[in-house]
């Protein structure tokens, strides 16, 4: 795909969704920062469902930090790695309690100082909260910048810094909701739903498939 048409591709979607808005329920860059670390090997509908008691249990660092791992681990039993980010959720509400003032850092550096906090949930975290121009890349993200052209890359961060080139920068700010979205609900792993899809002109997979007939 040329950045003419990475643009365009871009643009298709901006028309399509001009507001997107990550699926995690949150209120706060906190709870937004721990929705996003339990999203992890999870889907964003299971995490959906464990976060309205957690959080009205634990809205803030300190109410978290007091819940403890067991506490929260209560709350989360029915997601993937429960117990590992029951453990992470927990630390991360400590850390920002001693280190931040029970503040979420608007820093990369700090963030990814936290348990359980990769580049990914910095990424977003960073995007979402603070409006920086940041791109996380999932595994959708990974997926479609391959299948599409968009931005090929070997792994996630050759994937992450292609995309952060491609894109223009009026675009930046949504561009990492567009791709996940259209990659979790068009854009799939198994059958891409290419019929649907407001940028295939501009896409770069030969295989597209039909509409179901």
């Amino acid at each position: 795909m040329t950045q003419a048409a990475a643009g365009r591709f871009l643009a298709a979607l901006a028309r399509a969704n001009p507001e997107p808005k990550t699926e995690l329920h949150y209120t706060t860059p906190f709870t937004l920062l721990v929705a996003v670390v339990l999203s992890a090997q999870a889907t964003d509908a299971s995490v959906n469902k464990v976060t309205p008691g957690l959080f009205a249990a634990a809205p803030d660092p300190a109410a978290m930090a007091a819940l403890g791992e067991a506490g929260v681990a209560a709350h989360i039993r029915t997601i993937g790695l429960w117990s590992a980010k029951a453990r992470n959720v927990a630390a991360l509400a400590r850390l920002l309690v001693e280190r931040h003032g029970g503040q979420v850092p608007g820093d990369r550096a700090s963030l990814e100082a936290l348990p359980g906090v990769g580049r990914k949930t910095a990424n977003v975290v960073l995007n979402v909260a603070f409006g920086q121009p940041t791109m996380a890349v999932d595994t959708h993200v990974f997926r479609l910048a391959n299948r599409t052209g968009l931005a090929p890359g070997a792994n996630v961060r050759a994937v992450e810094e292609a995309l952060l080139k491609r894109i223009p920068a009026a675009l930046i700010g949504h561009a990492h909701h567009w791709l996940i979205l259209h990659g979790r609900h068009v854009c799939k792993a198994r059958r891409p739903e290419c019929w649907r899809c407001v940028a295939a002109e501009f896409c770069a997979y030969p295989a597209k498939t039909p509409a179901p007939r």
